[in-house]
């Protein structure tokens, strides 16, 4: 019942703003999982999303030259945190909407085993990962690499894509055997829809911990703010589990 009426206030106090269209970043990694939540919140609040995804770095650096963003979706917890200290988000507003997973994928069934012993194995031509330079999720790969002590050995394999969404394209046209990503991007329902897949254990990576900020761009703007509190209710942080997230 509780939960109930906070929804129905939720919609209450959206649908007494008038109707907006809210510009959000979104990192690759969530930008599927986003489009479907895009559908609810519409529907709670009467605002509509326009979405722009790509890699972290690269939507920081548009972000940074003036992109008409109002909301960031970031796939690190660093570069919110550094927009708000260089005056381009509003201080205070950033926090943890989910905490992503990495996965060792390819689109053979079979190719990648449970304990990721196919790195070692020397049976593959190309690794993907997305560029850690711009990528959390490619900074994450490396690390892994690096914990596994594989990376010296696999790097002349390594290609690289701009962002966790190139690399899943590299991996699922077979240009490339196996790759990192996330682990959103392969499961569907809490099973690995296609292929094999080794899911990282956490320990061999900094966390994925993602945060949301609102940029300068929607300080004044009631349906940004409106996106922000419609990502922390516990309704959508449940939708956001389901697609192989997990939320503080």
């Amino acid at each position: 019942m509780r939960r109930t009426l906070l929804t129905l206030a939720f919609g209450v106090l959206c649908a007494s703003a008038q109707a907006d269209e809210v510009q959000v970043a979104v990192a690759a990694n969530f930008a599927t999982p986003l489009k479907t939540l895009a559908a609810e919140f519409e529907k709670v609040s009467g605002h509509t999303l326009r979405i722009s995804a790509g890699a972290t770095g690269k939507l920081y650096a548009q972000i940074k030259s003036g992109a008409p963003f109002d909301v960031f979706l970031s796939a690190d917890d660093e570069t919110p945190a550094r927009l708000e200290k260089e005056g381009d988000a509003v201080s205070g507003t950033h926090y943890t909407y989910a905490i992503g997973q990495l996965v060792l994928w390819s689109a053979q069934a079979g190719f990648v085993d449970a304990q990721g012993a196919v790195l070692k194995s020397g049976n593959f031509k190309h690794l993907a990962l997305a560029a850690p330079n711009l990528a959390p999720y490619g900074a994450a790969a490396i690390q892994t690499l690096t914990q596994l002590g594989l990376r010296v050995a696999i790097e002349p394999l390594i290609v690289q894509g701009e962002s966790i969404g190139q690399t899943y394209s590299f991996v699922a046209s077979g240009n490339a055997e196996l790759g990192f990503v996330a682990l959103s991007q392969v499961v569907d329902n809490g099973k690995i829809r296609q292929g094999s897949a080794w899911t990282v254990p956490a320990a061999l990576h900094s966390p994925l911990r993602q945060d949301a900020v609102l940029l300068a761009r929607g300080r004044d703007k009631p349906a940004a703010r409106a996106l922000l509190a419609f990502l922390k209710a516990e309704r959508t942080r449940a939708l956001i589990r389901g697609f192989g997230y997990e939320t503080p």
